[in-house]
């Protein structure tokens, strides 16, 4: 089955602009779901990003993802304001962590989901660098309060496992679940930068 149409259940800009690596016509939902966890496990994030997937009225197979950081047995989201970004950036300066997604693609009521996971360090900024950061307003959309790209703040020191993970949709990822769904892509190249993935299929039902 060729993939024509898919709807992004996503605000982020980061994975509207992965996404285009697929070469496929899309669209853009922005789900109003609860995005609290009920548990640090990955099932939690999985169950997420269907709940998001499921809140989509769009068109073609729908496309939902959500990224945490995981350190110390916990799920770390988007930080809620600037005082608990810097928390979490001092918190993980010099020190090792997960970052895993989850994906959900739905298509006429068939589920695949998947998580993607890439273990990162990150170097020894000092606490003026995390300060600057943070007023710069790039920290506060993002999980663990940081962009792995961000070429002033540099925060990774290095990565192993799918970089674009990291960013926000391991395409890897991705293409093998719509592959589940019976979509054929075997002629797509996917970015270098994903690579080396961790993936593990945790289905969920409906």
């Amino acid at each position: 089955m060729k993939l024509d149409n898919l709807t992004l259940a996503s605000a982020s800009p980061r994975r509207r602009e992965l996404i285009k690596a697929l070469g496929v016509p899309f669209s853009i939902f922005t789900p109003m779901v609860d995005e609290t966890l009920r548990s640090d496990k990955p099932e939690a994030l999985v169950n997420l990003a269907i709940r998001k997937a499921q809140s989509c009225k769009g068109e073609g197979v729908v496309v939902s993802a959500d990224t945490t950081v995981a350190i110390d047995g916990r799920f770390w989201g988007k930080p809620t304001d600037e005082k608990e970004a810097l928390a979490m950036l001092l918190a993980l300066r010099g020190r090792e962590h997960l970052v895993i997604t989850a994906i959900a693609s739905l298509f006429q009521g068939r589920l695949a989901s998947s998580c993607c996971i890439t273990r990162v360090t990150m170097r020894r900024y000092n606490k003026s660098d995390a300060v600057t950061y943070i007023a710069s307003g790039e920290a506060m959309d993002k999980a663990g309060a940081y962009a792995i790209q961000d070429s002033s703040f540099r925060p990774v020191a290095s990565c192993a496992g799918c970089y674009l993970n990291v960013v926000g949709l391991p395409l890897c990822a991705l293409v093998r679940d719509l592959k589940k769904l019976d979509f054929h892509l075997e002629n797509l190249s996917l970015p270098e930068e994903c690579q080396g993935c961790q993936i593990k299929d945790l289905p969920v039902p409906l």
